[in-house]
């Protein structure tokens, strides 16, 4: 599938925006990671960072190592490319406590929808989700492939902290917090799970790309959890 109009943008003398549209779209996504996977293969010189995102690719560099046009030019190339939606390389089984004081907004999404709780568990575990971007804090895994039914405007007045593991959604979007942080997003439950975990190999557990389920667990086991992964271990399963 070939990408829509591409732009380069500039940040400066040290980075160069490549973006691909202006919303959340699979096929953007898509044409975003194949991207960030050909630069990262074609070993051009004076690259120091890639930063995928729903729809763009920042590339951080060297000004002194980097010939402008000849980066736009192999960019423009690079970018231009058919890039089709592939399936996840590797889909994560992710354990979540849904409710009561591990999400404390499940009570009033159901209720914003016309549906009992259980419904939205139902509908929110539901889907094999995407991570389309890690980003705003470490770790922070965000996801394409919510239930339409289940989109919600973000709340009126954001919380000034919220814990880290939380499972929430705002809009259409849907999200697995890394670490504990303001949101103004929908709780709806918590993870042990530790996206990002200093120390641990790998730091950051989940990758753009990866598809994701949720698996509803009894809040009996959290103690468990929460310890096993305190320890380094993932908790997360590879489905596949």
């Amino acid at each position: 599938m070939t990408p829509p109009a591409i732009r380069l943008l500039w940040c400066g003398d040290t980075a160069l925006t490549v973006e691909f549209g202006d919303r959340i779209d699979p096929v953007l996504n898509a044409a975003v990671l194949a991207l960030d996977a050909r630069v990262q293969a074609a070993d051009l010189p004076g690259i120091v960072e890639t930063v995928p995102t729903y729809r763009s690719l920042t590339i951080h560099l060297d000004p002194l190592a980097v010939d402008p046009a000849s980066l736009e030019t192999a960019l423009l190339d690079l970018a231009g490319r058919p890039a089709p939606i592939r399936p996840p390389a590797r889909v994560w089984r992710v354990p979540v406590v849904y409710g009561g004081a591990f999400g404390i907004d499940l009570d009033a999404v159901a209720a914003q929808h016309g549906l009992c709780p259980s419904a939205v568990v139902e509908r929110h575990a539901a889907p094999e989700y995407r991570v389309v971007m890690i980003g705003f804090l470490p770790g922070y895994a965000y996801l394409d492939g919510l239930d339409p039914s289940l989109a919600l405007s973000r709340r009126a007045s954001p919380r000034p902290t919220t814990p880290a593991g939380t499972i929430s959604i705002g809009g259409a979007q849907a999200l697995v917090a890394s670490i504990a942080a303001p949101s103004g997003w929908h709780l709806l439950g918590r993870t042990p799970v530790r996206a990002f975990l200093p120390g641990r190999d790998p730091v950051f557990l989940f990758e753009p790309g990866d598809g994701i389920r949720f698996v509803p667990t009894d809040p009996t086991r959290w103690d468990e959890l929460d310890r096993a992964a305190a320890a380094g271990e993932p908790v997360a399963e590879v489905e596949r």
